[in-house]
């Protein structure tokens, strides 16, 4: 008679291979695609065309470009009105642009220079953060970019002057990355 297998044995070998299995789907996952700012709404409906096209692979649509007057030169641009950010480079080639959530207080239009960075505190709001490069003060308030370490982005609380800009976490590191005291930051309307 064959030996039997105890049942600790049979969950045991149970869990490590669903361990695997999530660990092998989760991989895959974050190799896929990923929801943007500004993307579809759950709920938005989208038409389906009668014909549709001999090119079955969706295009991406190009990044917005740089708005004209900002400068030259190596520099991080923010659009107020669309609450963008574009790091360009040296040779005025945009590197990156994300959208970014506003604080309560926004600077001024001008250019300003980097003035100091921090790696992580609590913002104003009572929000851990990372990557904070303050750039700007109005009012007495600092205006700086930076992302909450848990990812979030939290809407500044009724009545409460903040400053802070927020990001996606990997837009985050990709600004701290790339600036430097005193990296120029010109903001525009």
């Amino acid at each position: 008679m064959p030996a039997r297998i105890p049942s600790w044995a049979w969950v045991g070998g149970l869990t490590v291979g669903a361990v695997a299995a999530v660990t092998v789907l989760a991989v895959r996952a974050d190799h896929g695609p990923h929801p943007a700012a500004g993307a579809a709404r759950p709920g938005a409906s989208a038409t389906a065309s009668a014909h549709p096209s001999a090119s079955a692979a969706p295009r991406t649509p190009a990044p917005p470009a740089v708005p004209a007057g900002t400068g030259t030169g190596r520099r991080v641009v923010y659009a107020l009105a669309e609450h963008r950010v574009w790091l360009v480079d040296q040779g005025d080639a945009p590197r990156r642009t994300f959208t970014v959530w506003p604080g309560a207080v926004a600077p001024d239009p001008g250019t300003y220079g980097i003035s100091r960075r921090l790696n992580a505190t609590t913002g104003s709001d009572g929000v851990p953060i990372e990557h904070i490069v303050y750039f700007a003060a109005k009012s007495g308030v600092s205006v700086a970019f930076s992302n909450a370490v848990d990812g979030s982005s939290p809407a500044p609380a009724a009545g409460t002057r903040t400053g802070g800009i927020r990001m996606p976490k990997a837009d985050g590191r990709a600004l701290w990355t790339f600036t430097s005291v005193p990296t120029k930051v010109t903001v525009v309307r």
